[in-house]
């Protein structure tokens, strides 16, 4: 599985913002795509899931409410819908290809999408 991340970007405080993860090769040992999220001194924090099988998902406490993810299958993409954007929501995000279903177990990594939220 190959992945690009993209959508990154500058907001305000209480915008949204939508991230894509375009991804390609299905394998055998793909079981699920997460995003993820590193920030600088706060390390790497799993923020959402989603399967591949039955599109079960999972999310962060810190983000629950406020990001969605989803995937279209058609297009091969998975989004994170980012609304209520905080100071502390800045990071590289990135997405994962995982051979579980909790994204736990990461098999593929794709390139990060810088967010940025400041006034």
């Amino acid at each position: 599985v190959q992945l690009q991340a993209s959508g990154g970007g500058l907001v305000q405080p209480g915008g949204s913002l939508r991230l894509s993860c375009v991804y390609s090769e299905i394998t055998l040992d793909y079981n699920a795509i997460g995003w993820f999220r590193e920030a600088p001194g706060k390390g790497r924090e799993k923020i959402s899931c989603i399967t591949n099988s039955d599109g079960r998902t999972i999310y962060a406490d810190s983000v629950k409410g406020r990001f969605t993810i989803s995937r279209d299958n058609a297009k091969n993409t998975v989004y994170l819908q980012m609304n209520s954007l905080k100071p502390e929501d800045m990071a590289v995000y990135f997405c994962v290809a995982t051979i579980d279903s909790q994204c736990r177990v990461i098999t593929r990594r794709g390139q990060g999408t810088l967010v940025t939220v400041s006034s």
